[in-house]
């Protein structure tokens, strides 16, 4: 017998992509359900072959729904994930609202599934695209080498703002060739041809919230003695997050081993070819389910260091798919109990 599931948020970038990973990995559900607010009721989207209405959240019931993903604001989720829960719907929330909740385990599957089973608050929560990407390249070399420092330079795709923010991009670009140029509205500058050393809110110590969310969730996810520093820039793409890292670890480590360790891993595929377009960039990525590694080389800078180059569909391994792995690793560990 198959499972409820609802995409709360199906109307936008992440949700979208959610209901088209259900479907394409075949997710057990003998019901979808797309929710969002009234204003998107009736708004129909796709979900495989078929298109689904949109119903709105206000007024659904969730008795019964076994699982919601949630593609929403950290306001709405705060809001509306508790009531949820109560209901017996296990939600795997994609905002950042519950992540350094301690009661609320922050997943990543091919990092800390096990995780699964420290379930309290029916919440579990979804890190931010960046970090996800990250820590499935960090975790098997940790495993190995022990890592102890890591600095992270990020490419961020426009998409990781919104609909609203693509948008930005692509009448900014369109309109720099007929010499009218819209002014910045979602970004703190010009997008276009340019890019942008600022994601989400500036904090006291000069950090950005995108940079401190990095640092403090892979301590979660990973390990809490990891000292990782990073910085976050916006770059004029749509969709598909690159970072350059840099990590030094307690133990030798060579890039050919690095290299063999990460063939192996689950959730990788290595393209690195020292040899003109023997890299893959965030355009090819876009669609697949991967986290990608190239430019693997040794950091002769540091005593066991290593840099690399990666990149991953922010809104799949970044934020829907990890989500819908997430539903998937519930069922197979038979954690999820059907909703009466």
């Amino acid at each position: 017998m198959g499972y409820k599931i609802a995409v709360l948020g199906a109307t936008g970038n992440v949700g979208r992509e959610m209901l088209n990973i259900l479907a394409e990995r075949e997710f057990p559900a003998d019901e979808v359900v797309a929710l969002a607010s009234r204003r998107s009721q009736g708004t129909e989207v796709s979900y495989g072959e078929r298109n689904l209405k949109v119903k709105a959240l206000e007024t659904y019931d969730f008795a019964g729904t076994d699982i919601c993903l949630m593609a929403t604001s950290g306001a709405l989720s705060a809001e509306w994930a508790p009531k949820i829960a109560a209901k017996g719907c296990v939600v795997i929330d994609n905002s950042s609202r519950w992540r350094m909740d301690q009661d609320v385990p922050l997943i990543v599957p091919e990092v800390n599934a096990d995780a699964v089973t420290q379930i309290k608050k029916n919440i579990i929560a979804n890190p931010n695209c960046s970090t996800a990407q990250l820590v499935v390249a960090l975790k098997p070399l940790h495993d190995t080498a022990k890592i102890k420092r890591v600095v992270v330079s990020t490419y961020q795709s426009t998409s990781g703002a919104g609909k609203d923010a693509m948008d930005e991009l692509f009448n900014q670009t369109k309109g720099i060739f007929v010499n009218d140029s819209p002014s910045p509205e979602k970004f703190t500058k010009q997008i276009a041809f340019n890019v942008i050393p600022h994601i989400d809110v500036f904090m006291e110590d000069g950090f950005t919230k995108e940079e401190w969310k990095m640092t403090s969730e892979t301590k979660k996810i990973l390990d809490p003695k990891i000292k990782l520093t990073a910085t976050c820039v916006r770059v004029p793409t749509f969709v598909g997050h690159g970072e350059a890292v840099n990590v030094e670890f307690e133990n030798p480590l060579s890039d050919d081993e690095a290299r063999e360790i990460l063939r192996e891993s689950p959730g990788i595929l290595v393209v690195d070819k020292r040899e003109d377009g023997g890299y893959v960039t965030p355009v090819e990525c876009v669609g697949e389910f991967a986290t990608f590694i190239s430019r693997l080389r040794v950091d002769p800078t540091v005593d066991n260091g290593l840099a690399f180059w990666c990149v991953s569909d922010n809104l799949r391994k970044g934020a829907a798919l990890n989500a819908v792995q997430i539903a998937e690793v519930l069922l197979n560990r038979g954690i999820l109990k059907k909703a009466a």
